[in-house]
């Protein structure tokens, strides 16, 4: 299947919420348990049992919290540090992130001074899973996500991104700041266009394509109009 640009992301998302009536909440479910399950698969279980997931505030995060409760359920210990304050999560991500708190996981929002320290907080575990940020972002990071990616390729751990390492241009693959390298990318529904682009693969590492529950015929149907 050909890669999509972020408008394409977007449109699929859109269809599958308004057309085929999948709520944006089990697109999420979907999205996070799919890519617990190719994480597990592919790091070896004799180095990788401990993971710290970074997570930001919108659907990235959100997928990180659904990561983490799959992770965990898979038998990891699993922390989920979080760069932003609790009033700025909303929305799906708030559900999910309402459910790993119920189910005490270890979470812990972090202040603009632990921020800076994040690379410490990190070295207990065996792998990063970074969720900060999605195919939305575009232009160079600012501010805590900035800190935190540069403090993600400081800890010197293996990453797994959710998506897209946080900071990579979905449509041109350009790295215009910060940027997570990640040794595996779980993107959602197709590769998208950035990743064959410049050197992106740099950042991407190997990339493996994770289901969300969304028909290929809507998929290709928006590449074809595209085409058209």
């Amino acid at each position: 299947m050909d890669s999509l640009t972020r408008q394409e992301v977007r449109a699929v998302d859109r269809a599958a919420i308004d057309h085929l009536g999948i709520p944006g909440l089990i697109l999420m479910e979907n999205a996070g348990r799919n890519c617990a399950a190719v994480i597990d698969g592919f790091f070896d279980r004799r180095s990788v049992s401990s993971i710290a997931i970074i997570a930001g505030s919108g659907n990235n995060g959100g997928d990180g919290y659904v990561i983490a409760r799959h992770l965990a359920m898979r038998g990891f210990a699993v922390k989920t540090l979080i760069i932003c304050p609790r009033e700025k999560i909303s929305g799906d991500a708030d559900v999910n992130l309402r459910a790993i708190s119920a189910l005490e996981h270890d979470i812990e929002f972090l202040t603009p001074q632990q921020l800076s320290e994040l690379s410490q907080r990190m070295a207990p575990f065996d792998l990063i899973v970074d969720a900060i940020g999605g195919t939305g972002i575009s232009g160079a990071l600012r501010g805590g996500a900035a800190i935190a990616v540069e403090q993600i390729n400081l800890a010197g751990k293996p990453v797994a991104a959710v998506d897209i390492p946080t900071g990579l241009d979905c449509d041109t693959g350009q790295a215009d700041g910060s940027v997570v390298k990640a040794e595996l990318t779980v993107t959602f529904v197709a590769t998208k266009k950035g990743f064959s682009l410049g050197n992106a693969a740099d950042y991407t590492g190997e990339v493996v394509v994770a289901d969300i529950g969304v028909p290929a015929e809507l998929i290709l149907g928006l590449i074809n109009q595209r085409d058209s």
